[in-house]
């Protein structure tokens, strides 16, 4: 690697920074300072984004109102705490691409999978088989497993596994030959939108349309995928998602998740569900009837009343997304996560080696990085460095320029800090 490769790449970088037309979208996000008074380059934004600064004038407002009114926050506070979740709903339903009715943010992600199994998941004899990935994110293989024992069947005989073709990545064949071997036996379809080992994009409005074809139900997990790429859920004709919010999403540790039920099922009375009186009938949930009247949408899937300080957090996030959309912000990803591919090319590829997909509409902003040798090593002198990224077993590194708050220098410091370690 010449010096000659590092000025250009760094003057790309300063030239993309200069034209980026997000760029003071930075701005908005405390970045997390390294030893010696630097920022970090913070390329985790796929396991906890960073923090808005708006976010504290947020939750304030909530201890404020609870400090000044007690109980009558509910009521009284500038933003009303008992509809407060329902401040979320539009931009939530922009957000994934979905109707407002078949939106709500709610729980945690894993809590609402299964809430949403027990609506969605109605095995028979005949047809019981669950697909999944067979290297999908752990909670989601034991929610799923845990389902199959709780209707009485065996892991080992209804999980239909998607196997990467290379030891990585799963490709369409593989998909559709699933479906073609299995479909007329698979009740339930729950895959993740963004694979997040790989940061494989899959083709999830395919998905839904072969799922459908063969008579399956079609779910996503979408924690690696909402807030990272555009999500068209309505038109796709999903019929349920769950995600969580604390990473693209920048709502903080362990905030609240949301959840998507297509309209066609949102408002229906014959499927059973959990029940809780936060999803019944607004006009009447104070007479503490007996009798369960469900909301007829996607509200009806809640059960308690949400935390409010929790959706104040989310609240200032979505109201950058809000601001700027997926659609710009997609395209920024595009480009940013393209310049860090191909200056990880040029500098690093003898020594590792990225499997996430290559084309753009086939991966979100996260690539995946197999280090031949001494990857721990690597990763914790990255680390060392004031480079926060995260490590998987047994030697992949998992970078995320985040398009609201990296920067084409970011990327570029990342690799040429990179390259030096591989080098030692």
């Amino acid at each position: 690697m010449t010096n000659d490769v590092f000025a250009s790449l760094e003057e790309t970088a300063r030239a993309e920074d200069a034209r980026d037309p997000l760029r003071d979208v930075r701005g908005q996000f405390h970045i997390p300072q390294h030893s010696g008074g630097s920022e970090q380059i913070y390329l985790c934004g796929n396991s906890l984004g960073l923090q808005p600064k708006a976010t504290a004038a947020y939750v304030n407002e909530v201890l404020e109102d609870w400090q000044q009114y007690g109980v009558e926050g509910h009521f009284k506070a500038k933003h009303a705490w008992l509809p407060y979740h329902e401040y979320l709903t539009g931009q939530t339903a922009r957000l994934v691409g979905a109707k407002p009715e078949e939106v709500v943010a709610m729980n945690s992600l894993t809590v609402n999978l299964h809430l949403l199994m027990v609506s969605f998941y109605r095995p028979t004899a005949a047809r019981h088989k669950i697909l999944i990935e067979k290297k999908a994110f752990p909670s989601d293989r034991y929610a799923v497993e845990s389902q199959l024992r709780y209707h009485g069947y065996d892991p080992a005989e209804a999980l239909v596994l998607l196997e990467p073709d290379d030891g990585a990545l799963i490709s369409d064949a593989a998909i559709e030959d699933a479906f073609e071997r299995h479909g007329e036996e698979i009740a339930l379809v729950l895959i993740g939108g963004v694979q997040y080992y790989s940061g494989q994009l899959f083709d999830m409005k395919r998905i839904a349309e072969l799922g459908h074809s063969h008579g399956c139900t079609v779910g996503f997990d979408l924690a690696h995928a909402a807030g990272n790429v555009p999500l068209h859920l309505h038109d796709w004709d999903v019929d349920f998602a769950a995600w969580c919010s604390y990473k693209y999403l920048n709502a903080g540790p362990g905030s609240t998740a949301g959840i998507f039920v297509h309209e066609r099922h949102a408002g229906r009375t014959d499927i059973p569900r959990f029940a809780g009186w936060w999803g019944h009938d607004k006009e009447t949930r104070f007479q503490m009837g007996t009798e369960f009247v469900p909301i007829p949408t996607a509200e009806s899937w809640q059960l308690s009343n949400p935390p409010i300080l929790p959706l104040a957090a989310l609240r200032a996030s979505l109201d950058i997304f809000d601001a700027h959309g997926m659609e710009a912000l997609r395209t920024k990803s595009e480009k940013l996560t393209g310049f860090l591919l191909e200056a990880l090319d040029a500098a690093c590829s003898q020594y590792c080696t990225v499997f996430t997909p290559r084309e753009p509409a086939r991966r979100g902003c996260q690539l995946s990085i197999k280090v031949h040798e001494n990857g721990k090593a690597v990763f914790d002198a990255l680390i060392e460095r004031g480079v926060i990224c995260d490590w998987r077993e047994p030697d992949i590194i998992r970078i995320a320029p985040v398009p609201l708050y990296n920067t084409f220098q970011d990327a570029f410091n990342f690799v040429r800090i990179f390259h030096e370690l591989l080098r030692t």
